[in-house]
């Protein structure tokens, strides 16, 4: 015996009860977001160091007018000046 699909399930349990769907909407919002920033972090972050060899540490490369944080509220990161060494 083959149950039914599991879209036509949910579709189906979706029209029974239509509060459900701001819920769904707002659930997948709140995950997809999760995701992105997740990806923002990883891909953009200097703390993070995905190829060892090449680029062992990616934090030395960052310029001091590099914008890493999300926000930065109060930090005009133009017109810092470089207070340290080059390697």
């Amino acid at each position: 015996m083959k149950g039914p699909l599991l879209g036509g399930m949910f579709s189906r349990h979706v029209k029974r009860h239509p509060g459900l769907i701001p819920l769904i909407g707002f659930i997948s919002v709140g995950l997809g977001s999760a995701v992105l920033y997740l990806l923002r972090l990883a891909l953009y972050s200097p703390d993070i160091s995905w190829d060892r060899k090449n680029n062992p540490e990616p934090w030395n490369k960052l310029s001091p007018t590099d914008q890493y944080k999300f926000l930065a509220v109060s930090t005009d990161y133009k017109s810092l000046k470089k207070d340290r060494p080059s390697f």
